[in-house]
């Protein structure tokens, strides 16, 4: 019988963690369920007001679950914000699209930030189509909620300074 290796970070109540399909999450509390007759023991992640996931604990690192990032690789993050834009006018939209969205999905905030860059208009928001927007909204969200919880900020504040740091850009 194979052995699978414990990672050795841990997770408890009251974490901040990312699940990156869904973005931060709040740990609530962790219980031991009956579920089809076997007792597992189960995380309860809050990731919003009407989103509650209960992950088995044995399927967490599958899935990818993690603490929030490093200071370090936050701040690589706001780098790329900071820096030029690199965009690929020669790709297909749908293309391109597909690539945002496995970026955002990857809950890496350098990916998240990525996409942000690229998709950011300084005075040209207006002219985007729906899909960037939306897309544009889903990264900025999700960035922003994470560089909320590591330093303390209401989203709100958090995506101001995100905007102006993509505002004040080269």
């Amino acid at each position: 019988m194979i052995k699978k290796k414990t990672p050795k970070k841990t997770f408890n109540k009251g974490d901040f963690v990312v699940y990156p399909s869904y973005g931060l999450g709040k740990i609530k509390g962790i219980q031991n369920e009956i579920i089809a007759g076997k007792r597992i023991r189960v995380f309860i992640i809050s990731i919003n007001e009407r989103v509650i996931l209960r992950v088995p604990a044995e399927k967490i690192y599958d899935l990818g679950l993690r603490k929030l990032s490093s200071n370090d690789r936050m701040r690589n993050a706001l780098t790329i914000l900071k820096g030029k834009s690199k965009r690929r006018k020669k790709v297909m939209w749908s293309r391109r699209a597909q690539e945002y969205e496995t970026k955002i999905l990857s809950g890496d905030p350098v990916s998240i930030a990525e996409v942000l860059k690229e998709l950011y208009k300084k005075n040209a928001y207006e002219d985007s189509s729906f899909s960037e927007k939306q897309i544009y909204a889903s990264a900025l969200d999700r960035l922003s909620r994470e560089l909320a919880a590591m330093q303390k900020l209401d989203k709100e504040v958090a995506v101001k300074k995100l905007e102006d740091i993509l505002l004040n850009a080269a």
